[in-house]
């Protein structure tokens, strides 16, 4: 069963983090945002592993097929952790964490039933097979200097976009 609250509560904390993120109720949806998105963006990496990532429809001549050529990628995120908005990728399947890292912008997938309230329900809820890598992702990449003059995009993607489904 979904839980709508846990769901705004995500969305609210992703946005406040300067994330993009979007609610939809059908692939159709989906795919529609995931137009939108991206109707500029070129050089689309998807890994095309899960059945989510399976239901993505772009145009072919977008689509490269590897992730250090794309300006963006589209990929299923493990799961949402409702108190901080961030996304969950890990390196389980063989997956590589490099995909949600190095295209400028990421379009996360997040099932809304892969919503954990916090940090320990995640981890509590894993079960025995930790995967070798875990990345946390709480919006775009930021950093800043000594001077404290912030700079998005320099670790990470510039903009990050999640389609809870």
């Amino acid at each position: 069963m979904i839980n709508k609250e846990l769901i705004r509560i995500f969305m609210e904390n992703a946005s406040k983090v300067a994330a993009e993120p979007f609610w939809v109720t059908n692939l159709s949806e989906m795919n529609q945002i995931l137009a939108k998105i991206l109707e500029n963006d070129t050089a689309i990496y998807c890994p095309n592993t899960t059945e989510l990532e399976k239901s993505v429809q772009l145009d072919p001549k977008q689509l490269v097929d590897t992730f250090m050529h794309a300006t963006a990628t589209v990929e299923e995120v493990v799961a949402g952790i409702a108190e901080t908005g961030s996304i969950v990728v890990t390196s389980a399947n063989n997956r590589a964490v490099q995909v949600s890292l190095l295209p400028a912008r990421h379009v996360a997938i997040l099932s809304a039933s892969n919503i954990f309230e916090t940090l320990d329900d995640f981890f509590n809820g894993i079960g025995d097979t930790i995967p070798s890598n875990i990345t946390f992702i709480t919006g775009p990449s930021r950093t800043a200097d000594i001077e404290l003059t912030l700079t998005i995009g320099v670790h990470g993607p510039e903009k990050l976009f999640i389609i809870l489904v």
